[in-house]
């Protein structure tokens, strides 16, 4: 057992490497409890929102869904707002310009990138404290090692008495570098196969997407019901629906 009082009389250095690894462990802790959480909510609100969308009647009925969040909906957002972009305006820009399915694809594609971006907050902090506190554990170690040869050296003896105290100090930032580090890789490893997970569900979602909108257009205001509504050019839109009901994310 080691006393408060045994720290207190640690060499600077060993005091600074394991203060550095508690920061480091609560830094940890608080990224997995935020990592979770917002885990558990994405998941919850991509199912809500793709239970709403499939059972949606048409699409236009799917584009006026409100009260939904999460990273499908805004997905799926940014694929409606396109549509209307390229079927209700006759835009000229760069932006618009090219095959209508091709800048549909290209708007999901990027948004579909800035939500991966959003979730990937926190995972290079896990991955640079899971590679570094072993190394930061072991350089108290080689310190404390060199403290004990030092009082060795000025106290011509090697009794348990003289280093068993920075041999202690060496063993325990050790120990602590290890304890910090395999929280964080497992935590890294765990988010980052999630965040896989989801990016690969929302490739999914947005090709249904665009499936969907190829037998649907949106009118101009004098050819449809109301501005900007989707008209089906066919039933097979339907049967899409009723095929791809169940996906999560």
């Amino acid at each position: 057992m080691f006393s408060l009082e045994t720290y207190q009389s640690a060499s600077p250095v060993v005091l600074g490497v394991l203060i550095t690894l508690l920061i480091a462990s609560g830094v940890t802790w608080t990224i997995i409890l935020a990592k979770s959480f917002q885990v558990w909510l994405i998941r919850k609100q991509n199912v809500k929102f793709r239970a709403a969308f499939w059972g949606a009647k048409s699409l236009q009925e799917a584009a006026t869904l409100e009260g939904h969040n999460g990273p499908a909906y805004r997905v799926a957002q940014v694929g409606f707002e396109t549509l209307k972009d390229l079927d209700v305006e006759s835009a000229d820009d760069l932006r618009h310009s090219g095959d209508r399915q091709e800048v549909l694809e290209r708007a999901l594609r990027q948004q579909i990138q800035k939500e991966r971006v959003l979730r990937e907050a926190g995972l290079v902090v896990l991955a640079s404290i899971g590679s570094t506190a072993p190394f930061v554990g072991l350089l108290g170690t080689v310190w404390g090692i060199m403290h004990a040869l030092t009082d060795i050296s000025k106290l011509g003896t090697a009794s348990l008495e003289v280093v068993a105290g920075p041999i202690g100090e060496a063993l325990v930032a050790t120990a602590i570098g290890i304890a910090v580090a395999v929280p964080a890789v497992l935590a890294y490893n765990f988010f980052l196969r999630r965040l896989k997970t989801s990016s690969n569900n929302l490739d999914d979602f947005a090709e249904d997407l665009i499936k969907v909108s190829r037998r649907v257009t949106f009118k101009k205001a004098a050819d449809a019901t109301k501005p900007g509504e989707f008209v089906s050019s066919s039933s097979a839109s339907a049967s899409v629906v009723r095929n791809l009901k169940g996906a999560t994310a």
